[in-house]
């Protein structure tokens, strides 16, 4: 049996690290992945919780704003 007919092994992937951009392997052995590091992904998580990071909220307000004869 050739070399060319056995499966290679698996080699995780190299991905930035989405706080620092230092790169960072994904894959099960490093529990803080897609970051590389545990004070990575508590910056992360800070940023959340400061709201530095939201989503859009897309939906219209209740009441409308302003002077009501203006609109």
């Amino acid at each position: 049996m050739s070399d060319a007919n056995q499966p290679e092994a698996f080699q995780p992937r190299k991905v930035r690290c989405p706080a620092c951009a230092g790169l960072s392997l994904y894959s099960s052995h490093n529990p803080y992945r897609p970051f590389c590091s545990a004070r990575c992904k508590g910056v992360d998580l800070g940023a959340w919780a400061s709201e530095e990071f939201k989503l859009p909220d897309e939906t219209p307000p209740e009441e409308p704003f302003g002077d009501p004869r203006l609109q």
